[in-house]
């Protein structure tokens, strides 16, 4: 098997499934990375599907991808368990190779729709999230990771961020999935240097990198900026090549780089045939990396045997500010009002840090959390 797999996330989605099976067919998808909890609504996975995705875990080529665990979000709900149990019965039925879930607590009042955000850098959220990532390795039985956020309220928030997944993977020996559109993101909305950046992040974790595309919106409470929005439905930037070429070097437990669009955004063949041409350029990158791969001690990031037992660990301190959060964001009419409800909310001068919140960046929280209400 080759050093590190190039991948594609493929859902059952027909847009997706349209772009990437001339791909599948030609044999240069070398793995498959699936958002397995998508299908936690009730829908039956077709029996091509699941022969696909029984075809690439034989292999020991297919990576899942949780999406709506809600990491870091305060109140233990139903939903996570239940999404654990149903995580379990899959991991019995389709062998993975890891599984990993995002980084952050969703917007929505329950906290398992709408996009990741951040949350405080505390002990006690630490702590939480430590013990929901063990669980998760206890439903998989595989080695577990987490993605790295695209936003970010503040450029300490930024600067801490490497830091505090360091801290989370730890217990669990887990590994990181760098997203490298999402550290794009935070190159240009904190007008950071690549190497500033880097230096931040626990390299030496990074078992899987992902590549995409995004799109600009313009502030209007910052005349002349531009904001950069993790969207995942465009083609991937120059930049984003780029970062990747440079990257993989400093990455010696690398195993898998994976290309991901939403499918509404693979509407039309000219956008289907971008996608190809931007697989085809990164398993170009991939190739050529695999010649000058540094010598290194594996890291099979085996979670250990001793996993969580008892109740999951809850915060209801942090579970009614997020939903104070959410819904101020959820319903505010302009920034200025969001400014205001919440420097007069039981947030402000918390380990929340609102007072540093660059407005940009609470701007874009509120398109976020309105987009997905």
């Amino acid at each position: 098997m080759p050093s590190i797999l190039s991948a594609i996330a493929c859902n059952l989605d027909d847009h997706i499934l349209a772009a990437a099976l001339p791909l599948l067919e030609a044999g240069q998808v070398e793995a498959v990375e699936w958002s397995f909890d998508t299908l936690f609504d009730g829908r039956q996975l077709p029996n091509w599907f699941a022969e696909l995705l029984t075809a690439y875990g034989e292999q020991g080529r297919l990576i899942g991808h949780g999406v709506y665990y809600s990491l870091l979000s305060g109140r233990w709900t139903p939903e996570q368990a239940q999404w654990l149990e149903q995580l379990r019965l899959l991991a019995t039925r389709f062998h993975f190779d890891h599984i990993t879930e995002h980084f952050g607590s969703f917007t929505g009042q329950n906290f398992h729709t709408g996009a990741p955000l951040p949350v405080p850098y505390t002990a006690a959220i630490l702590r939480l999230g430590q013990d929901r990532l063990l669980r998760i390795a206890d439903a998989c039985q595989c080695p577990v990771g987490l993605e790295n956020l695209a936003f970010a309220y503040s450029l300490e928030e930024v600067q801490r961020h490497g830091e505090f997944l360091e801290k989370l993977l730890t217990p669990v020996n887990g590994f990181l999935i760098l997203d490298l559109h999402n550290l794009y993101c935070q190159l240009h909305n904190f007008d950071l240097s690549t190497d500033s950046l880097l230096a931040l992040y626990p390299l030496h974790r990074v078992r899987e990198i992902h590549i995409s595309g995004g799109s600009w919106e313009d502030s209007r409470v910052e005349q002349g900026r531009q904001i950069r929005r993790d969207t995942h439905d465009e083609a991937v930037p120059d930049e984003v090549f780029a970062l990747l070429e440079r990257i993989i070097p400093q990455c010696p437990q690398l195993k898998y780089v994976v290309l991901e669009q939403l499918g509404t955004g693979l509407r039309t063949e000219a956008s289907q045939h971008q996608f190809r041409q931007d697989f085809q350029r990164m398993a170009a990158i991939v190739e050529a990396s695999r010649h000058r791969a540094p010598s290194h001690q594996p890291n099979a990031f085996q979670p250990p045997a001793a996993l969580p037992t008892g109740p999951a660990a809850h915060d209801e301190a942090l579970h009614a500010q997020q939903r104070q959060l959410s819904q101020i964001l959820e319903t505010a009419t302009s920034y200025e009002e969001a400014q205001q409800r919440l420097r007069a909310s039981s947030l402000a001068h918390t380990d929340w840090q609102l007072e540093q919140w660059a407005p940009h960046m609470l701007e874009t929280a509120i398109s976020i959390a309105q987009k997905w209400k």
